[in-house]
Formats: structure tokens, sequence, C-alpha cells
């Protein structure tokens, strides 16, 4: 009885763990384009950005760092603070709607340190936009959740954000401004991207325990049927 039950318990605890392995290679077959096709967004020449009717259709897989430009007219007097942790430090994004033909989009316009959130450039007129098409973050980050009514936010949630600021209907998204000029703030193009990959590493660890149960089927195998009364 003992041996069967052992038997069966690694036959199945092997299947369980190679079909884990197999999931995890699909899983990184699948990374690996999403990484490709990404990277091919972000060093794609800027195209413009998608027209409002297509605006609901916009997902991460498909769009999400597609390289965009954009022109139009900053609302600097609506422009709103997001806390922001990044290589340069701890500051704030500037989050500025921009009015264009289309309708209104929330422009990251890039990091500013704490010392200088009130003290940065402010262009007036018309201007010319590229940068990273970006999907929105609601709700906040882990265990710091947005709280509007203080005006405290820690992640780039564009419906909350146009909500508080009355922006009424803004596009679904919002674009990661490109690089600046040196030494001018905001400091525009610190967009990371970077995908977590350590599919492989899942899959040879399930391979690993399905081999041990392999080995445990040996063990019950080769074990007499008087053994296991001892």
């Amino acid at each position: 009885m003992k041996r069967g039950f052992l038997l069966l318990f690694f036959a199945v605890a092997a299947a369980g763990f190679i079909a884990l392995g197999l999931w995890q290679l699909q899983r990184r077959v699948w990374k690996l384009d999403l990484i490709a096709r990404v990277d091919a967004r972000v060093h794609a020449p800027p195209v413009a950005i998608p027209p409002p009717m297509q605006w609901p259709a916009i997902d991460a897989a498909d769009d999400e760092y597609r390289h965009v430009r954009l022109q139009g007219r900053y609302l600097n007097d609506r422009a709103t603070r997001v806390d922001a942790l990044t290589e340069a430090g701890a500051g704030v994004w500037i989050m500025t709607p921009l009015i264009t033909n289309d309708g209104t989009i929330l422009i990251n316009r890039g990091f500013v340190t704490r010392e200088h959130e009130h003290d940065y450039d402010r262009p007036d007129g018309t201007v010319s936009v590229t940068g990273l098409l970006r999907m929105t973050e609601p709700g906040g980050r882990f265990l710091r959740a947005n709280r509007p009514l203080d005006d405290a936010w820690y992640s780039r949630d564009v419906a909350a954000i146009a909500t508080s600021r009355n922006l009424g209907s803004v596009a679904p998204f919002f674009v990661d401004a490109d690089a600046t000029a040196p030494g001018h703030y905001p400091i525009g193009g610190m967009t990371v991207v970077n995908f977590r990959n350590m599919h492989l590493i899942y899959a040879l660890t399930w391979f690993a325990l399905a081999g041990f149960c392999v080995a445990g089927v040996i063990l019950a195998l080769r074990q007499k049927p008087g053994d296991e009364r001892h």
C-alpha cells in the first residue's frame, strides 16, 4: 500500500512539475518576443499619436512604449507633481496637460528634484513633444495609495489626475517626454524599460523538482515488497 502510494505521488508530482516547466518555457518565448517588440518601438522614429477614435483600443501589449510625436499647448497652471524614485534620486514627475487638436493628453515632462519642484521650465505657446506612450497607473504604488484630496500622488493615474484638475475628457494614456536640454528641469528621457525575465530559471527549478520526483519513483520501484513493513 505504502509503495503504491509513493509511486502515485511521485508520478503525479513529476508530471505536474514538468508541465509547469514547459509553461515557463512558453512564457519565456512570449517575454523575449515582447522585449524585442518593445525595443523596436522605443528606438523607432516618432510617429503621430493615434487618433481619438483608436484610444479605447490602445493597450500595453501592442502600444506601450511606442515612440510618438504631438503638438499643442501646455496648461502649466494645472500640472501635477507625482512622487518619483529614480537613478537620480528622489523627486517628482511633472505631469502637465497638453491641449492638442485631438484632445487633452497628459505629458510626463520629466523629473525634478524636491529642491526644484517649483522651479522648472514652463513653456508658453505651441510646443512640439516627442516621447514614449505609456499606460495609466491607477490607484498608486504598493502601500502608497494616491490621495487626490491631499494632492498626494504616487502613481501616474490619468483618470484621477484629470478629475482632480478638472480637465474633462483626456486620453486614457500619458506620454513620457524625451530628454530635454542638459541642465534644464524637468529632465525628460528617464523612462526605464526593464522587463523581468526569470522564466528560464523558473523552468529549470520546476524540471529539477521533477527530476527529484523521478528519482523517488525509481527508489520506490527498487523497494522490495517486504521492505515497507520495516
